[in-house]
């Protein structure tokens, strides 16, 4: 699925401005709901793993694989939400999206086996995939020209906010069950109403999808036309041309090339240089280790000898520094230029990593009475917040930037897909991986995400392209 985010506005679309803002601002909150379940569905099995892991008796691999069952759903959702969309439309594509999402909440707070609990991971894991990509691509085509950059960070905004509420539930929820993931509330144990909260929100972004409009792309796509002039008039002011923003749509639509995987082929091996480039982008973004912090936060924290309540907030506290780190890198990004950005991220996540690694490895004890000495507690505690920060400000948005502007036209589309899919497939391998590198060595595991850290530094000097300031025809 394409958008119109970098086609000329003409017909007065650049220049022009909604009638109502607050009405356009609510517009594009709705569709960031998605990003918002994106963020508190990857992050609320975070206060379910021990209690998972004692529920079922399983160990170490086995908990990572239901855990990253949800990247399995991820994958097919992401590959296949565009072209759904391009089908029935973005506002059906979000419908069934909520729908999975609620159908995963309620199966995954009810589970009556591994393999069951395995499964709605995977239905809510398509959803996650389908949401990761409409809601950009939706946001960026109601977006009125001269407002679409500051609305498109709308997406990565609520993705964060909605990391930082699942901790905060999951820490409420917790304190009600007296500090304990089995605790009973209402004839649940804690840890299901953690995963069955999630119905709210998911039940709110079906809601909302019915009373927002549909994209005018699609609508001219399948011949709507007078609706979609409609639409236009509605988010881009009723002192625009609908007439030539109908036509542009439709001739940017009839010019476009489709990309297939063939076209990216053709380079020494195999894929085109820029292709590996974007490849190598998404596999670094997750082997610093990011989602370790997300995914297992709370049960690392209590691995170390940290109260269970005081662990979620803990992860809670972590959250916000995502938030403030993304802030950061929205309001920097456009100023000091991508690779400045993700190489001041790459140094402070290697420091920060390398002293988590050291902190790490004063911890004693063995089984459940694990703990760490006074000092490194606060000194892991502090290091692992100066990871996300670092993150967050650098390569949890340059990335992204990046993969969406450094593709010439030509095979942007398909380009970003083996992007994506290396993106979710290296979150597999550590989420997966994570459980069992804890239990032979916690301290080696840091070690190894600050080894990609640093060996993220040569890769963005010799081979990443400074993008800023450039027009996307320009990238060839």
């Amino acid at each position: 699925m394409t958008s119109t985010a970098n086609a000329p506005a003409s017909g007065g679309g650049s220049a022009a401005r909604p009638d109502h803002l607050g009405h356009v601002i609510f517009i594009t909150a709705a569709a960031a709901m998605g990003g918002f379940l994106f963020g508190y569905d990857s992050s609320v099995i975070n206060g379910a793993v021990v209690a998972i892991r004692e529920r079922f008796d399983v160990g170490s691999a086995a908990l990572a694989q239901v855990i990253a069952a949800a990247l399995i759903g991820c994958a097919f959702g992401a590959a296949t939400a565009g072209r759904i969309a391009d089908r029935i439309g973005r506002i059906r594509c979000m419908q069934i999206a909520a729908a999975l999402f609620t159908a995963s909440a309620i199966g995954s707070a009810l589970p009556f086996a591994l393999w069951d609990l395995a499964m709605w991971r995977v239905v809510g894991g398509f959803g996650i995939g389908m949401a990761s990509v409409i809601g950009p691509a939706y946001i960026a085509e109601v977006s009125p020209p001269a407002y679409r950059g500051r609305l498109a960070s709308f997406q990565q905004a609520a993705i964060v906010i909605g990391i930082a509420v699942s901790q905060l539930v999951n820490w409420a929820i917790l304190n009600l069950a007296d500090g304990d993931q089995r605790g009973e509330i209402g004839g649940l144990e804690a840890w299901q109403w953690m995963l069955g909260v999630m119905v709210v929100p998911a039940v709110l972004y079906g809601l909302l999808s019915f009373v927002i409009p549909e994209s005018p792309r699609f609508l001219v796509s399948v011949g709507r036309t007078d609706k979609a002039k409609e639409v236009l008039r509605d988010v881009e002011g009723s002192g625009i041309n609908a007439d030539a923003r109908v036509r542009e749509i439709d001739r940017s639509m009839r010019s476009e090339h489709k990309s297939t995987f063939k076209d990216l082929l053709g380079g020494r091996f195999g894929f085109l240089p820029i292709v590996w480039i974007g490849i190598g982008l998404s596999v670094f973004q997750q082997l610093v280790g990011i989602n370790v912090i997300f995914y297992y936060s709370s049960s690392l924290w209590q691995s170390v000898g940290i109260d269970p309540s005081d662990s979620f907030l803990y992860s809670f506290e972590t959250s916000v520094v995502n938030i403030v780190g993304t802030v950061i890198a929205m309001i920097f990004v456009d100023r000091i230029g991508r690779k400045p950005l993700a190489l001041i991220g790459s140094v402070g996540m290697a420091l920060s990593l390398g002293t988590a690694a050291w902190a790490f490895s004063f911890k004693t004890g063995t089984g459940d009475n694990i703990s760490l000495p006074d000092t490194q507690g606060v000194v892991a505690l502090v290091a692992a917040n100066l990871f996300v920060l670092f993150f967050a400000l650098s390569w949890g948005v340059v990335v992204w930037v990046l993969l969406g502007e450094m593709f010439p036209g030509r095979i942007r589309a398909a380009a970003l897909g083996v992007a994506a899919a290396a993106q979710w497939i290296a979150n597999w391998v550590i989420t997966v991986s994570f459980p069992s590198l804890s239990d032979w060595n916690l301290s080696g595991a840091y070690m190894i995400y600050t080894f990609f850290a640093l060996l993220s530094i040569p890769f963005i000097l010799k081979w990443v392209p400074e993008t800023k300031g450039k027009a996307l025809e320009e990238m060839g």
